[in-house]
């Protein structure tokens, strides 16, 4: 079963890709600047740090 929203995104991207023919370097250059008008729409989160899991402790080393 195909997803109608996943068909258009693809059709978009291939539109996208096509412009540029297949040059990765001008189409990231257009992304950023398509990036640039959006302003204060752009949303940019966070990373999240990871805690330490105390699940499991590390092994000990054997003493003799």
């Amino acid at each position: 079963m195909k997803d109608p929203f996943v068909a258009e995104v693809r059709k978009h991207r291939m539109d996208h890709t096509q412009q540029f023919k297949s040059d990765l370097h001008l189409i990231c250059e257009d992304l950023r600047a398509f990036e640039l008008t959006l302003g204060k729409r752009l949303v940019t989160l966070k990373t999240k740090r990871r805690r330490p899991s105390t699940r499991f402790s590390p092994p000990r080393a054997c003493g003799g």
